[in-house]
């Protein structure tokens, strides 16, 4: 293990982000089991409660089992983490993980139509007129990072109108890790932005309570930007 003495001003915090990396880079195997918690402490020149902490915020992350009376050991995160770790994955040891790159597009083109299908079904009718003054905002917004910031803002108004929590936090981790990239992917992300009238035609759909319409709308709008990123990442892949 490459684990270091660590920051005395947050320490449990310092200690879970050591044990996270660690976990996440594959330097702790799944059934691997971790130091005790006399031996982390030593190791990191903490307290054994800075250590407790770290390991119970592990535990409830899936990112190791604590068995009473037995050592703690690491469990499999693709198996047992939630959502919340998906940013730590798309950055690793300062690279770009182009897998998890692809999984967040795949998402997105699966959930957008979705979640546009249930709205249509559930969302209020002040939503319309919400969703509306929003499409104004992205068709008279000249920046290409803020048209991108304003479609954040349509498609959270969307996942708001289908009343779902489950598709409410997915869209929260995926905002959030899609968020940084922003300027990045201004010109790539540009055609689908620049295309006020197909957000429209969304908003059309939901107004007029279509969820199939709606569904094929969102696609409409959605697919073209992610064939070419997916086209951008397998170019990516094959200069690595």
């Amino acid at each position: 293990m490459a684990l270091q003495p660590v920051n005395r001003r947050s320490v449990p915090e310092d200690v879970f982000e050591q044990i996270v990396s660690e976990v996440l880079s594959g330097q702790m195997q799944p059934g691997e089991p971790l130091p005790s918690e006399r031996r982390l402490a030593e190791v990191l020149g903490v307290s054994r409660p800075a250590v407790r902490e770290a390991i119970k915020r592990l535990t409830e992350a899936g990112l190791v089992e604590v068995r009473q009376g037995d050592s703690t050991t690491v469990r499999d995160f693709r198996k047992h983490a939630g959502l919340d770790l998906l940013p730590r994955l798309l950055l690793r040891a300062g690279e770009l993980d182009v897998s998890v790159v692809r999984s967040i597009l795949e998402t997105r083109l699966h959930n957008g139509p979705k979640v546009a299908e249930l709205a249509a079904e559930r969302a209020p009718a002040e939503l319309i007129t919400q969703l509306g003054h929003t499409v104004d905002a992205l068709a008279a917004e000249p920046d290409p990072v803020e048209q991108q910031r304003q479609a954040l803002a349509f498609w959270d108004l969307i996942v708001d109108g289908a009343d779902s929590i489950a598709f409410r936090l997915m869209y929260n981790t995926l905002r959030q890790t899609y968020e940084p990239a922003l300027p990045a992917l201004a010109t790539m992300m540009a055609a689908e932005v620049g295309r006020p009238d197909a957000y429209r035609r969304i908003v059309a759909a939901i107004g007029a309570g279509d969820p199939a319409a709606a569904r094929h709308a969102a696609r409409d709008l959605l697919e073209p930007a992610t064939v070419a990123l997916m086209g951008a990442l397998d170019a990516l892949e094959e200069t690595r």
